[in-house]
């Protein structure tokens, strides 16, 4: 019953709060310190996976080459996964230049959604009070963490674009294929689809985490509205029963969301670069057809 323990509306499992502010200016929040901790425990998680992947001594003869822990194998796994059937279709030969970068776009999303499963705000709820809330939530059911991580994507596929394209590639991308004619209709186009795409990976991210986690909560909280509103402690018990075996499976959901989310938003930010790419070989394509009329 810890969901109980945080109030009677569901959103206090989601939202943001408040743990040092000045003026009314928030200068310390819940997600903040949930940040920290997420980027902490990713880089002592990726360390201790990185000295289990490396090759060992060469006393070890060919085991050396086995990765030593199950973690360390977990993480191998996923990131040849994400490598060759998700990042390199998509990139090419650009691959190698862009795959740090999108692995630690999954990986970073993943500790915060799984970080965000843990029941720590009811934790702190039924030991401290309900003022006693510093570490908890889900940080990426924050709209302004999704929209930063959109933001650095933006300026990941922008650089890119114009170090492939070229200035003034990039601007005649802005014409989308079409003619110098349609200028006036294309370039205000392509200018929103270039501010919608990481908008709507921001919008996506939020919109999944802050769900699923209302819809738990919700479903949890079906014992103490019935306690409240039947007075009888059979029904309510009953209730709980059954609205946490439903809680129960929707976290178990919640697992396979997170792990998605992360490879949605890491995906689709390679196929946007993969897109900026692609449009400079066909312009090159364009003007070798050109050439040989």
């Amino acid at each position: 019953m810890f969901f109980l323990a945080a109030g009677i509306n569901p959103l206090e499992h989601v939202l943001d709060k408040t743990i040092v502010s000045w003026h009314g200016m928030p200068l310390l929040t819940m997600h903040m310190v949930t940040l920290i901790v997420a980027t902490v425990l990713l880089l002592l998680v990726m360390a201790r996976a990185a000295r289990a992947i490396a090759t060992g001594p060469e006393s070890d003869g060919v085991d050396r080459y086995l990765t030593r822990s199950r973690l360390g194998q977990f993480v191998e796994v996923v990131t040849l996964y994400l490598r060759d059937k998700a990042i390199e279709p998509v990139l090419g030969a650009q691959t190698n230049r862009y795959l740090p970068f999108l692995l630690t776009v999954f990986f970073f999303i993943l500790m915060n959604n799984l970080l965000g499963l843990v029941p720590l705000l009811d934790l702190q709820t039924l030991f401290g009070g309900h003022g006693a809330h510093y570490i908890g939530g889900t940080a990426t059911s924050n709209i302004a963490v999704t929209a930063v991580l959109a933001f650095v994507a933006f300026v990941v596929i922008q650089v890119h674009a114009i170090r492939g394209l070229g200035i003034g590639g990039w601007a005649h991308h802005l014409l989308g294929g079409a003619p110098a004619y349609l200028a006036p209709i294309m370039v205000p186009v392509e200018l929103l689809g270039m501010f919608i795409k990481p908008g709507a990976l921001a919008i996506r991210l939020f919109a999944n985490m802050i769900a699923g986690h209302t819809l738990m909560a919700a479903l949890a909280m079906f014992g103490l509205m019935a306690l409240k509103g039947m007075e009888s402690w059979i029904a309510a018990g009953g209730i709980s029963l059954v609205s946490g075996a439903f809680a129960v499976g929707i976290s178990f959901l919640e697992l396979f969301v997170a792990f998605l989310q992360a490879f949605i938003f890491m995906f689709l930010t390679a196929v946007f670069i993969g897109q900026m790419s692609h449009h400079g070989h066909d312009h090159e394509d364009e003007h070798g057809h050109a050439s040989h009329a």
